[in-house]
């Protein structure tokens, strides 16, 4: 009897983290498979309320695409999207990495007090900016430019990666870097040598992080761009497929799924990594 109670306790308990694990990932990928329903169905199956929500009731359609695709410049507002988030990363980095290992070296209260103040300014709302911002844009000439978007957006995406880098570097110990100044490299030189390959999966954290939110800002991007060609993802679809109170909901949601997947394939194929960037500093 023991050993048949082991057993069916073994797999209740497999049954269990089973169910837990189904419910999560169900839960996790409903919103894709979501926009790729949606991104196939056709507009009166979309609309009609007798119709199952989550199947095909009609043949399959391509029109959401043709018209996100063709109607819209989708394909340049990808490219601006790109260009704009792979610049700001470049700044974020550059910024943030020094700033964020000055902070987590710096002695006594004051290396966590600035810390904290420099994360208070990412939580400062863009509606309470944009006006100043718009005024260094209109001072510089850049207004109607994707340059004013790489000027305006590390504004909120340094300060986030210098607190987050921040907790990383603490972790390390500054033994690796006593060793390394010992055998005769400079204070830079063991940080560029020792402590930078030691970062990676903060560093990689950082980079996700940033692009992410540079891809899902619109308030920025909506106030300092005017004309079409210069628009972001974020910017262009809601602009130009909700059009007064019709919603061109399939070439929305065609939209969101491609801008979605390459985000989502980063996110799975670093996972470890980005994983061990957040719970680095929760274990010495």
């Amino acid at each position: 009897m023991t050993m048949l109670n082991r057993r069916q306790r073994n797999i209740a308990r497999a049954g269990g983290r089973a169910a837990v694990l189904v419910f999560f990932v169900t839960f996790l990928a409903f919103p894709f498979y979501w926009m790729l329903i949606t991104t196939f169905k056709t507009t009166n199956d979309l609309h009609d309320t007798s119709h199952n929500p989550y199947l095909f009731n009609d043949p399959p359609t391509l029109e959401h695409l043709r018209v996100l695709f063709e109607d819209t410049q989708f394909v340049q507002w990808l490219l601006n999207t790109g260009f704009v988030g792979l610049a700001v990363v470049a700044i974020t980095l550059l910024l943030a990495v020094p700033a964020g290992y000055a902070l987590a070296r710096m002695t006594g209260a004051w290396g966590q007090t600035l810390g904290i103040a420099i994360f208070l300014t990412y939580l400062v709302p863009p509606t309470i900016l944009f006006i100043p911002f718009a005024r260094i844009i209109a001072v510089l000439g850049l207004q109607d430019s994707l340059w004013s978007l790489v000027l305006v957006y590390p504004s909120f995406t340094v300060p986030f990666c210098t607190w987050l880098l921040m907790g990383f570097f603490k972790a390390i110990p500054r033994d690796l870097e006593d060793a390394a100044m010992m055998d005769g490299l400079s204070r830079f030189g063991a940080f560029v040598r020792v402590v930078m390959p030691v970062s990676v999966s903060g560093i990689l954290t950082a980079i996700i992080f940033a692009f992410t939110l540079v891809t899902q800002e619109f308030v920025y991007g909506v106030t300092f761009i005017t004309s079409s060609s210069s628009y972001t993802v974020s910017v262009g679809v809601p602009t130009f497929l909700v059009r007064g109170d019709v919603y061109f909901w399939g070439s929305m949601m065609a939209a969101c799924l491609i801008a979605s997947v390459p985000i989502a394939i980063i996110y799975n194929l670093f996972v470890d990594r980005f994983v061990a960037g957040f719970t680095v500093g929760a274990v010495k």
